[in-house]
């Protein structure tokens, strides 16, 4: 027996109302009764609404409509894209070269379509000179601007400003 439906002899009720195989009504009957037509029918009686008064039942196989909404819920889950968060780190003092190359690692994450964080930890006094690490940032973001777009601007956290840049979404 399943958590979500109550099927068969599991329908405590007195009567039901029932709906047939082809999804027309049959009114209401008493339990027995809706029994005997899904057993006739080579079906089973399904409460799709137990919370209605009276209870709502269908007439279906429901060995074939548990495989069904298995099979939707499968491709449900295939289309839907986990969107990941990236963090390059970077430093206030970095010379270009560096920055280069973690400007090559930011942009093969946006192609990949997850979001990057972009984070700056100061250390020592250079919390005094944040300045320097926003110009940083601000230019990693000028430079993959036809990529992505700026989720969120330079924002100091503690010790640490960040920056969140997401992909652009082609429609």
């Amino acid at each position: 027996m399943s958590k979500e439906h109550l099927i068969n002899e599991a329908i405590r009720a007195k009567e039901v109302r029932v709906v047939g195989a082809g999804g027309e009504q049959e009114g209401i009957l008493p339990i027995r009764e809706a029994l005997q037509k899904a057993q006739e029918a080579n079906l089973d009686l399904v409460a799709v609404a137990p919370t209605a008064k009276p209870p709502v039942c269908r007439i279906m196989d429901y060995g074939k409509y548990r495989y069904e909404q298995s099979k939707r819920e499968k491709e449900a889950r295939k289309n839907q894209k986990v969107i990941s968060i990236k963090e390059v780190r970077l430093s206030p003092t970095i010379e270009e070269h560096d920055l280069q190359t973690k400007l090559r690692h930011v942009q093969k994450f946006l192609e990949q379509g997850d979001k990057v964080k972009l984070s700056i930890r100061f250390r020592g006094r250079a919390i005094t000179h944040s300045d320097i690490g926003r110009k940083v940032l601000e230019k990693v973001g000028e430079e993959v601007k036809d990529q992505c777009v700026v989720e969120r601007h330079p924002r100091m956290e503690g010790r640490s400003m960040f920056m969140i840049l997401a992909p652009k979404t082609e429609k």
